[in-house]
């Protein structure tokens, strides 16, 4: 018997929002009443159909049966570290490191670096992600000391500050590190395959975390990446991961979803994903985009330098706030939030 996946289509925004929801002709995503579909497209590896909401009932009843469940991951509220996600969560990138792709070697000084952490709060950032390693295409891995020498100085000098602390890292020595100042969610983009500690920390410590897809690692995984359905193995994926956290004992929900736009895919893979990003709702957690600055908008343009690549970055968060995604990591803290909150007043 053939696999089926559910994706929520069709979205309707502020006021016909309201007016489809009150004539009962579509249901809120992420118990959002702002956002709303009435189409959901209904996919396996062999094909693929688009059916109005009011047309499940007539559906085979093992087909029914999986879309009624599907659906009900789809519409519940979701929350992530307590930060209600009505309005899209916006988290700021701090590279620590001399070579990230796009601002490497910019703040790898206590002052810069501080003066940056400082700048994303009086915009209103409410979680920085802080990263020591490269994980860029072509990178190489970072002894995990040298790792904990770049943050070190700054998790320390911050731990006072208000704003959640998500530390970039494959290591679980890292992350042990950081526990003793100020640590409170894990973004490993191996997704807990780089370390075989990393499950066992994270249960014990029972901190927030990032499910992040990647094929391979940094340094080959844009060596022609392969798959024969990038949007449906990238959810088997991540129900298998989340399978394994709920086997090894992490039970909480503080679990988000990131595709990888950019780690171990081409450009029509990353299109292909951005186009059906809401495939994952149906698997119950937020969903996180982190397409700031990526390759794939150069590849479009046809502009080269990863600082000019702010049109591409707001297009596809604006593309995602549309299609439900409810955080994204981003660079530009204040230009990415200027734009998601004039597309949403224009939407009301």
């Amino acid at each position: 018997m053939s696999k089926y996946y559910t994706r929520a289509c069709n979205f309707y925004y502020g006021k016909s929002s309201l007016e489809m929801l009150k004539k009962k002709k579509a249901f809120p995503l992420n118990g959002n009443k702002e956002i709303s579909f009435d189409t959901v497209e209904i996919l396996s590896k062999k094909d693929k159909r688009k059916i109005n909401i009011d047309k499940i009932n007539s559906l085979e009843n093992h087909l029914k049966k999986k879309i009624k469940k599907d659906l009900k991951n789809i519409i519940k509220k979701k929350s992530f570290c307590k930060i209600n996600l009505k309005e899209p969560l916006l988290i700021g990138v701090l590279n620590l490191t001399p070579d990230s792709f796009s601002d490497g070697g910019k703040y790898n000084q206590i002052s810069t670096a501080l003066k940056r952490v400082k700048l994303l709060l009086s915009a209103g950032c409410k979680v920085i992600d802080i990263g020591g390693e490269s994980t860029r295409p072509g990178s190489k891995v970072v002894d995990k000391d040298i790792e904990w020498k770049r943050i070190k100085n700054l998790i320390k000098k911050v731990r006072n500050y208000k704003f959640l602390l998500s530390l970039d890292t494959r290591k679980t020595f890292i992350m042990q590190k950081a526990l003793s100042y100020k640590l409170n969610i894990v973004n490993d983009i191996s997704a807990f395959s780089y370390d075989q500690q990393t499950i066992n920390f994270l249960k014990n410590t029972k901190l927030p975390l990032i499910i992040n897809h990647s094929k391979g690692v940094p340094k080959t995984m844009q060596k022609k990446p392969y798959y024969k359905n990038v949007l449906l193995e990238i959810y088997d994926f991540f129900s298998k991961k989340i399978e394994l956290l709920r086997k090894s004992g992490i039970k909480h929900n503080n679990i988000v979803l990131d595709p990888g736009i950019g780690f171990g895919k081409n450009l029509k893979h990353n299109i292909t994903i951005m186009n059906n990003i809401s495939i994952f709702h149906s698997l119950g957690f937020p969903i996180m985009l982190g397409s700031s600055r990526k390759r794939f908008i150069k590849k479009i343009s046809g502009k080269n330098d990863s600082n000019s690549r702010l049109g591409g970055t707001l297009a596809s968060c604006i593309h995602a706030a549309m299609n439900g995604v409810q955080i994204m990591r981003i660079h530009d803290f204040n230009e990415i939030s200027q734009g998601i909150k004039v597309f949403k007043s224009i939407n009301k």
